[in-house]
């Protein structure tokens, strides 16, 4: 799992892509709560589950998905934890 997607209020797709040095610090449900708005339902996903061809990608919909992995967040920071772990990785300065 290394992607999240969404449905936006619009109901258009929404995908998200983290940076690969983030991710491995904070790891994907601490960027989905921070990145997906508040109370959104999101769900975590390979990148092989996205199709490849994006032609049409404004008409992609999200139907029959299993329970979400979580909702967007209140706070669109991360924690103070995980800033000083990005610090010390050198991820933030």
């Amino acid at each position: 799992m290394n992607r999240i997607i969404y449905k936006n209020k619009d109901e258009s797709v929404a995908i998200l892509i983290p940076a690969q040095e983030v991710l491995d610090i904070v790891g994907l449900q601490a960027i989905a709560e921070k990145d997906v708005p508040h109370n959104l339902p999101y769900w975590l996903v390979s990148d092989t589950d996205i199709p490849t061809d994006r032609t049409d990608r404004d008409r992609w919909v999200l139907e029959d998905m299993p329970e979400p992995d979580g909702f967007g967040g209140e706070s669109s920071e991360f924690t103070d934890t995980e800033l000083q772990a990005l610090y010390r990785q050198g991820v933030i300065k």
